[in-house]
């Protein structure tokens, strides 16, 4: 992945101002040849620098009101297919390999407390996993944010 340089930021910082905005209006709001633009956010789109589109989708209008971090030791032979197994649930919306206790750490959304016990029991039956220790979300103090990091990219130019 390439690094997003101070041309880059801005663009990206005037479409997380307005989505809608066309490769013309961001032409003319940063004062950037429009095919520069159109270069830019195609090479963004190829080297992975910008998300799917349903990275945006809050779980909460899918029904999915509840949180929780799911932390997990499991079998270090079996970490592949364990988390192949892992991405085959559809409320496990990420995986992160870690350090220290923890082995992976999985942020899952659920319906409700129920739906998160039958989340876990399916968690726990899948091969390789040896134990878990669930955390619910009480409230998110922060979501995840992009556009300090942005910002300081576009005052390096």
């Amino acid at each position: 992945m390439n690094q997003i340089d101070a041309l880059d930021a801005r663009i990206l910082l005037a479409l997380d101002d307005d989505p809608e905005l066309t490769i013309l209006g961001l032409s003319r709001a940063l004062g950037v040849a429009r095919n520069t633009v159109h270069a830019r956010l195609r090479k963004l789109g190829r080297n992975g620098v910008l998300g799917d589109f349903s990275r945006r989708v809050d779980p909460v209008a899918l029904g999915y009101d509840l949180v929780a971090f799911v932390s997990m030791q499991i079998s270090q032979t079996q970490q592949p297919a364990t988390t192949t197994a892992l991405r085959a649930l559809p409320e496990v919306i990420e995986i992160h390999a870690t350090s220290g206790d923890a082995d992976l750490m999985v942020k899952v959304v659920a319906r409700d407390t129920q739906d998160l016990h039958r989340i876990t029991n399916a968690i726990l039956d899948i091969d390789g996993v040896e134990r878990t220790s669930t955390a619910v979300s009480l409230h998110e103090a922060m979501t995840t944010r992009m556009r300090a990091l942005l910002e300081a990219a576009a005052r390096n130019s």
